[in-house]
C-alpha cells in the first residue's frame, strides 16, 4: 500500500461472531497486518447505541447493528512518536515533558503519536489519560494529563477559570524591549493577554530570550502576539520566516495550581537538562 493511501470505511455489522480484523479486511484492500496496526494506532472506531470509542483489539467480535469506522492514512500510520518524559506522577494526574513533534491529542486518524496515548502505554500502573489543556505540536514543555474523568473535569475547570499559572520561555530574533511588555490584542474576537519580559539578549547571535506568562489560552496565542509585535518565535513556520530545520523555540517551563484533590499548592518545572536555555531557570514573567 502506497504511503499516500487515504481510506475511510464505515460499515454496519450484519453477521455475528466475526472478528473486526476480518470484517475490515474483507471490506478493504488492506492486509490484516495493516488493519491490526491501524487498530493499535487508534484509527478504528466502534459505534454502538450512539456511543463511539476507539477499538484496538483485532480479535474483538462486534454485534449485529454495530458500526465500524476505519480512518486509514498511510502517512500517519508511518509516523513514529518522539519520546515523552515523565516529570511527576500524582496518581490522579501526571506531568510530562512533551517533546517538539508530539501531538497533545489524537484525531480520528490515530493517536499513537499523541502524549495521552504515550502515557497510557508507559505509565505504571497503567491508567487512562485525558487531556485538560494543549500545547502546540511544534512546541515542547510541560503538559498535565488527568487519569480519571473526575480529575479531568476538576483540572479542566482550573484552566477555564484561569487558576493555573503558565510560564514559558521563548527565543525571538532581534532586540526585544528591556522593559516588561503586555500584549493584549484580541485573538479571534476574544480577549487575550500575554505578559513578556526579556531574560537575556545575545547581541552576537541577534536574538532575545523571553519569559512569557499568559492569562488566557487562545490558539497559538504566544506565537500570534509576538509575531504581531514584530518578533516571531524562532522556528515558527506558521507565523514567521524560517531558515533550516530549527524546532520552534517555544517551551512551557512551569505550571502552578492548587491541587483539586488535596487542596495543596503544586508547582512544577522542567529540569535544567530539558530547558531551551539554562537562563530559563529563574525566569518569572
Amino acid at each position: 500500500m502506497e504511503n499516500h493511501t487515504v481510506l475511510e470505511i464505515h460499515m454496519a455489522v450484519k453477521t455475528p461472531d466475526i472478528k473486526v480484523v476480518d470484517l475490515l479486511a474483507d471490506e478493504s484492500d488492506l492486509s490484516r497486518g495493516q488493519i491490526k496496526k491501524a487498530m493499535q494506532n487508534g484509527a478504528v472506531w466502534l459505534e454502538r447505541g450512539g456511543h463511539v470509542q476507539r477499538l484496538r483489539r483485532a480479535d474483538r467480535k462486534p454485534l449485529p447493528g454495530d458500526v465500524l469506522h476505519l480512518y486509514f492514512n498511510a502517512a500517519i500510520q508511518a509516523q513514529q512518536p518522539p519520546q515523552a518524559r515523565l516529570i511527576a506522577d500524582e496518581g490522579d494526574y501526571s506531568l510530562w515533558f512533551k517533546p517538539a513533534g508530539m501531538y497533545s491529542q489524537g484525531s480520528k486518524w490515530g493517536d499513537h503519536c499523541s502524549l495521552p496515548r504515550w502515557a497510557e502505554q508507559y505509565l505504571q500502573p497503567q491508567r487512562n489519560a485525558f487531556i485538560v489543556h494543549r500545547l502546540d505540536r511544534a512546541a515542547s514543555g510541560l503538559m498535565l494529563l488527568a487519569h480519571g474523568r473526575k480529575a479531568a473535569a476538576q483540572l479542566s475547570a482550573l484552566f477555564r477559570k484561569r487558576q493555573v499559572e503558565k510560564a514559558y520561555c521563548v527565543q525571538v530574533p532581534g532586540r526585544f524591549s528591556g522593559e516588561p511588555v503586555c500584549l493584549n490584542t484580541d485573538l479571534d474576537g476574544r480577549p487575550a493577554l500575554t505578559h513578556v519580559r526579556r531574560i537575556t539578549l545575545d547581541e552576537v547571535a541577534g536574538k532575545s530570550l523571553l519569559a512569557v506568562r499568559i492569562e488566557t489560552g487562545r490558539k497559538h496565542q504566544i506565537r500570534r502576539h509576538l509575531a504581531e509585535a514584530g518578533f516571531p518565535v524562532l522556528g515558527d513556520r506558521l507565523y514567521g520566516e524560517v531558515e533550516g530545520e530549527d524546532d520552534l523555540q517555544l517551551q512551557a517551563v512551569r505550571l502552578a495550581f492548587v491541587c483539586p484533590v488535596s487542596g495543596k499548592q503544586r508547582r512544577y518545572a522542567l529540569p535544567e537538562s530539558l530547558l531551551l536555555s539554562r537562563a530559563c531557570l529563574p525566569a518569572e514573567a
